[in-house]
């Protein structure tokens, strides 16, 4: 059976353009990760000019410009940021070297857009902190598993029309293939990708926060372990966690790598949204045993029980608006204090995890 891990999701949407032809031109430096090909396609679909790329691996980029035939492959990152038409760079680079990758683009004067996890390190996000600061560019994130999901963009529009009420709990799980063989090595070393929680766990606080419309939010208790991959040490193949927002809603999320061979895709991602006058169930990637199609979304409130089969007819705005932030120096794609602090809760959680599988990585 052939099934994605995860790694590779690149969804395609309806085209749905912001801007001309020419009118914003962006570049891709560092193909570490797959989600840099749902990072460009959004983009693309959303009317942006992919003008160049970049990465010192010349098989990623054979297989990049197979993908996007009309990009120019740069010599070097200089290249693309000396390039005064590039307004911004996406990258999907080693998740410990997002950070330094977005200094640069910042300081060249120009939008940062990276794959999530943003940064591994407290010390990385004041960094980031006061380079945004500085240089008054954007630091966004492809939060894909909110972003780059109808089932999960249609909650939003739910949540925000009043049918379930206020937010007061999340439940979030995201469970993925671990599909070993097709990984890289550094995604085994715990400096480099972060570790789960700050790693795919990020996805989930990032969700809680824009659900139960939360700015700030305290970690109450979060734990990892490796329960059956003892020949990669460093690797948390499971871990979960409980927050609580500043306006008193509630999430608990759980993340690990065992999804089983046979699920028809790479993860059995849900999200449970509880209101004060009812709630919402998304069934993201599968519909277990009923339908392999994407983007269920279940809701019950005081007028009844309500199924939606969302595939294919919400879109993904994030992208379009993303592009119109950076040309009119707006927020309505995302706000740079919520990118931040979804990455500040997940490093938070991480560090403050407790090991259950009696691991002696130090």
């Amino acid at each position: 059976m052939q099934v994605s891990d995860g790694m590779n999701y690149a969804p395609k949407g309806k085209p749905a353009p912001v801007v001309k032809e020419g009118e914003f031109i962006f570049a891709a430096i560092a193909l570490d990760h797959g989600h840099i090909y749902g990072m460009c396609n959004g983009l693309i679909e959303a009317g942006a000019t992919l003008k160049w790329v970049y990465d010192p691996d010349p098989e990623k980029i054979k297989r990049f410009c197979n993908t996007f035939p009309g990009v120019k492959v740069a010599s070097s990152e200089e290249e693309i940021l000396q390039d005064r038409e590039v307004k911004l760079v996406a990258g999907a680079a080693v998740t410990s070297k997002r950070c330094e990758l977005g200094m640069r683009v910042m300081d060249a004067g120009k939008d940062y857009f990276t794959d999530k996890a943003p940064l591994t390190t407290l010390e990385q996000l004041d960094m980031a902190k006061e380079k945004v600061k500085k240089t008054g560019k954007k630091y966004m994130v492809y939060y894909s598993e909110r972003l780059h999901v109808e089932s999960a963009i249609y909650a939003g529009y739910l949540i925000q029309e009043g049918a379930i009420g206020k937010v007061i709990q999340v439940l979030g799980l995201g469970p993925h293939r671990l599909n070993a063989p097709s990984r890289p090595d550094w995604f085994f070393q715990k400096d480099y990708y972060g570790g789960i929680l700050c790693d795919i766990g990020s996805h989930q606080i990032e969700q809680f926060l824009f659900y139960a419309n939360v700015k700030d939010a305290q970690v109450v208790r979060s734990q990892i372990g490796n329960y059956n991959n003892s020949m990669y040490p460093e690797l948390d193949d499971f871990g979960d966690c409980n927050i609580v927002g500043d306006n008193g809603a509630t999430n608990y999320f759980r993340v690990d790598w065992f999804t089983p061979d046979g699920l028809s895709t790479w993860g059995d991602g849900r999200t449970i949204i509880l209101g004060t006058e009812g709630y919402i169930e998304l069934r993201k990637y599968v519909n277990v045993g009923m339908s392999k199609d994407s983007d269920h979304v279940f809701l019950v409130n005081k007028q009844g029980e309500k199924h939606y089969e969302v595939k294919g007819k919400v879109g993904y705005p994030f992208f379009g608006q993303l592009i119109l932030d950076c040309i009119n120096r707006t927020e309505n794609a995302m706000t740079q204090d919520h990118a931040f602090k979804a990455a500040e809760l997940s490093v938070k959680a991480q560090l403050q995890a407790v090991e259950l599988t009696g691991r002696d990585i130090s």
